[in-house]
């Protein structure tokens, strides 16, 4: 199941640990303090546990939304790199 996980995390180091948590799950990075990618529900759960462990007593909110296939093919996306002026 596709999901989204977004985070708010005060503190840098484990905003840092979050992400390579995220990333050993082989979700992509589509915000600073977001993930996507392709998770099952029992991984979701193991993912969460890990966070919260990680996160001991420390200020976190981390969400993650499981996202339908049918609602994940329906999502638009836009992105562009900043485009730089070649006559500089």
């Amino acid at each position: 199941m596709q999901c989204v996980v977004v985070y708010d995390i005060p503190d840098d180091r484990l905003r840092s640990k979050v992400a390579d948590i995220c990333l050993d799950y082989g979700l992509e990075r589509i915000q600073y303090s977001a993930f996507a990618g392709s998770l099952a529900p029992s991984h979701m759960d193991e993912l969460l546990a890990k966070i919260k462990k990680r996160a001991g007593n420390k200020a976190a909110d981390v969400q993650i939304f499981p996202i339908c296939t049918t609602c994940w093919n329906k999502r638009r996306q836009w992105k562009q790199q900043e485009k730089t002026n070649p006559t500089k």
